[in-house]
């Protein structure tokens, strides 16, 4: 097992203002506190049976449970999260999809490897009201187990729609379900959204400043929940499978009084779990991580801590400090969820051996993106890749199959960006031209402001046209995509 140290652990994507400002959140005394919430709920599941995933899947705008209230969201199947599908590596998915919203929309398979056209993973495809359209495709044999989601994706649209509620996970079953320490560890999965509703229980609309910051809601949910209960059997392991299914809000975790163990990134499991004090999820990554029920049993609080992603200054900022629809003083710790001890089993060990991670060979090519914002001739205002504004019709980079490639993304803007490249996952090289510490297989990466990050990718299996984006979707939304050829 690794243990960081504060300038790595930062370097994992963690942010603090200080070990001595992370201590006083995590060091409050919880001894004479009692907290009294609902066990976590569980999404409906949906798993594969003789190597098929078939389900019908509805979209559509349902009056749900929403913490201490009613809430008309869009959901998938009537549910806030999502219901969570499994299936396992050469499996064929067959989804039966019908559009009831009101708007066009179409399903994303974020962080899945499999075909990038037809009615696979597919971002083109545009689902009018009404219309129905079945998704098939097929897991690959060599696919990683992992965390992964799905989730609405037509431009122009997509923060909308996961603000409303479309969000499930994906999970792929496989070898790295049989290690046998996290076969023995509690499993639980935890999806992390925000709302923003009026008293009447609508979905509020966002103002154009809070669109150009990345909208926030006021309500935060764990699996449609605020602030649910999750069991923790004193001398047993946990392991949280967490998803950030959030638009734009960044979830800083910690856990009082506990380290996370960090065994996967983004769905792929690292060479060996990772000890740190906190973890940064920005919207779209996952984690997995453990946590051991070696401390005295009672009540440990998960903790979203303060997080600054930046500003847009007084363009951005106004009545609302640039944050848009918070809800929330953002410097203030909000608890997520909270852990709670239970009857003592027999102590189970940490893995230490979750993966063999080879670092890819050097690149083929290398490119530069440059991500900011700026006027746009007819637009306005707009967030921009190399000084452009998203076109539908534009082959913005075209690549060759079964080469690897570095791309350098250079935030030159004031707010921070996680970049998301869609059907192809990548490694982490540098950052500012320091090493990166951690090697690990990624779909997301935040760039801060002022950094400059390199990562490499390899092209393999499927050619076609997707995109990469900033994953703080009003960004993606107001401009920040290019579309990415792949050809054989």
């Amino acid at each position: 097992m690794v243990k960081f140290n504060r300038r790595q652990f930062i370097a994992l994507g963690a942010v603090g203002t200080g070990a001595a400002l992370v201590g006083s959140w995590l060091r409050r005394d919880i001894s004479d506190r009692s907290v009294t919430s609902a066990p976590v709920n569980s999404a409906p599941l949906y798993q594969s049976s003789n190597g098929l995933l078939e389900l019908d899947l509805e979209a559509s705008e349902r009056l749900v449970n929403l913490g201490d209230r009613q809430a008309n969201l869009l959901t998938y199947n009537g549910q806030i999260p999502a219901p969570r599908l499994e299936a396992k590596p050469g499996d064929k998915v067959r989804i039966h999809f019908t559009n009831n919203l009101e708007q066009p929309t179409n399903i994303h398979y974020h962080g899945l490897h499999i075909p990038i056209t037809g009615n696979a993973d597919n971002v083109f495809l545009k689902i009018e009201p009404g219309a129905k359209l079945t998704y098939e495709f097929q897991i690959p044999n060599n696919h990683p187990s992992g965390t992964f989601w799905y989730h609405p994706h037509l431009h122009g649209l997509v923060a909308e729609q996961l603000f409303g509620g479309l969000a499930g996970l994906f999970i792929v079953r496989g070898e790295g379900d049989e290690i046998p320490e996290l076969k023995a560890a509690q499993e639980e999965f935890l999806v992390l959204q925000d709302f923003s509703i009026d008293d009447r229980g609508r979905r509020s609309d966002s103002a154009h400043m809070s669109l150009m910051m990345g909208r926030e809601g006021e309500i935060i949910t764990a699996n449609g929940q605020v602030n649910p209960s999750i069991s923790l059997t004193q001398n047993g392991l946990l392991c949280l499978r967490i998803l950030n299914a959030s638009p734009s809000r960044f979830y800083r975790l910690a856990l009082e009084d506990h380290a996370f163990y960090h065994i996967a990134t983004d769905g792929n499991n690292l060479n060996e779990p990772v000890e740190v004090d906190e973890l940064l999820l920005t919207p779209g990554q996952r984690a997995d991580i453990l946590v051991r029920g070696e401390k005295e049993s009672g009540q440990y609080r998960l903790l979203n801590l303060p997080y600054d992603r930046g500003s847009m200054g007084m363009m951005g900022g106004g009545m609302m400090g640039g944050r848009g629809m918070m809800g929330s003083n953002p410097d203030e710790a909000i608890a997520l969820a909270t852990v709670n001890y239970t009857s003592a089993v027999e102590s189970v060990a940490l893995p230490t051996k979750l993966n063999s991670i080879d670092l890819l060979p050097e690149p083929q090519t290398v490119r530069r993106f440059e991500i900011n914002h700026g006027m746009t001739p007819g637009v306005g205002m707009a967030f921009l890749i190399n000084g452009e504004y998203y076109q539908g019709d534009r082959a913005d980079t075209q690549v060759k199959l079964n080469t690897v490639e570095d791309w350098e993304l250079i935030n030159t803007g004031v707010m921070d960006h996680p970049f998301h490249i869609h059907g192809n996952a990548f490694q982490v090289i540098s950052r500012n031209g320091a090493a990166e510490s951690l090697l690990a297989w990624r779909d997301t990466v935040l760039v801060k402001r002022g950094e400059t990050v390199r990562i490499r990718i390899p092209f393999n299996d499927f050619t076609g046209k997707t995109v990469y984006h900033c994953h703080v979707l009003d960004h993606e939304d107001l401009g920040m995509m290019g579309n990415l050829i792949i050809e054989a």
